[in-house]
């Protein structure tokens, strides 16, 4: 009965409700450590004034809103975490592509 079909879905609802109700709120709690964290490295003084950027909501990367803005804030902000953790690393532009960036950014981590 277990390799019945249409019980995958089933199995995906049952696995979620074991991890109880507050598992679909667990992003938010992981949205809200991480800004905690941009702040206490002073993000709003050296990575969003520096781009003319406004501060994260406290949800900002929890709800997609707007993709490619998204992309391009997780972009900056890595590429100053990157920086800040004493490995320079070029900031992104808005309209690279978003492969190479990414391409770019996995392979700097590695270097550490």
């Amino acid at each position: 009965e277990e390799g019945a079909p249409g019980r995958a879905g089933e199995r995906s609802e049952e696995s979620s409700a074991e991890r109880g109700p507050g598992a679909a709120f667990h992003m938010f709690v992981l949205m809200e450590d991480l800004l905690d964290k941009l702040k206490l490295l002073s993000y709003e003084e050296e990575a969003l004034r520096r781009h003319n950027m406004r501060p994260l909501s406290r949800h900002y990367f929890a709800l997609p809103t707007n993709p490619g803005e998204q992309f391009f804030m997780f972009c900056t902000l890595a590429a100053w975490l990157i920086t800040k953790a004493g490995h320079p690393f070029e900031q992104p532009q808005e309209y690279d592509d978003p492969n190479a960036v990414i391409s770019n950014v996995l392979s700097e981590l590695r270097s550490f």
